[in-house]
């Protein structure tokens, strides 16, 4: 990903190229108010908008990645040129400076090639920077053990040409370390901002309508004893009739 930045000497010719066009006057009105205009104009322009990565930021990064990636590739080429097998030191040392090479290679070929390819796809990607310099941290760590080794054992030149790839990835090392530390800067005053910003918001929101109370009666109601239904009284079958038979005194008396 490339970030190019407009000069401002091309801002100022196209604010003043937009002035001549139809419907704008040769002479303002208002020369101050014209010139402040353009001013602000330039200054909108020259300012990255809020969450953009600023110019500096990503010309300082692509310095160091440079850098980086040049100590990279003479690093390669003179550890290729190591005659590790012809030392005169024991077999040990030499299967251990072999094998530190085999993982110093590997790294910078497989491994760093992708990390900065991340950097430049996000210049201010925080985990990335920092995944870079721990990379870096243990490769500075291997590459000054092959170093030693080679001052005891190796060629003088081939001692000097390691120590030169030594130092340039110790200051790429430095420098990823001054970024990590202004990086972390960044994002600790804008999550403050946020934070502002957000209890701002919030004070000037209209507050929540109380809930509203819902009261659940869950007690058992008190069991009353059932009601006892009196028996309905039977009725004959049928009326009995008035028996002849009665006696003369129940019968009624003539006037």
């Amino acid at each position: 990903m490339k970030f190019k930045l407009i000069s401002f000497s091309r801002i100022t010719i196209i604010v003043l190229w937009a002035a001549t066009l139809p419907g704008h006057s040769s002479s303002p009105a208002n020369p101050a108010a014209a010139q402040s205009s353009a001013q602000a104009t330039i200054a909108s322009a020259a300012e990255p908008p809020q969450g953009a990565v600023s110019y500096a930021s990503v010309t300082e990064l692509n310095g160091l990645l440079g850098q980086l990636e040049s100590t990279s590739s003479t690093a390669q080429v003179d550890l290729a040129k190591l005659r590790i097998e012809r030392w005169k030191t024991d077999g040990a040392t030499k299967k251990q400076s072999l094998a530190d090479v085999d993982s110093i290679e590997r790294n910078l070929h497989d491994a760093l090639p992708g990390m900065i390819d991340a950097l430049h796809g996000s210049p201010e990607d925080l985990p990335a920077t920092f995944k870079l310099y721990r990379n870096l941290d243990a490769l500075y760590d291997v590459m000054g053990g092959v170093v030693e080794s080679t001052g005891a054992f190796g060629t003088k030149d081939d001692f000097q040409a390691l120590t030169n790839d030594l130092n340039g990835f110790e200051g790429a090392r430095k420098q990823l370390a001054e970024r990590l530390e202004k990086l972390a800067g960044a994002k600790e005053q804008e999550i403050i901002r946020l934070r502002v910003e957000l209890k701002t918001a919030q004070s000037a929101a209209p507050p929540p309508a109380p809930p509203k109370k819902v009261v659940v009666d869950d007690t058992e109601p008190e069991k009353k004893p059932p009601v006892k239904k009196k028996p309905a009284a039977k009725k004959p079958a049928h009326a009995t009739a008035p028996d002849s038979t009665q006696t003369p005194q129940a019968q009624q008396k003539p006037q």
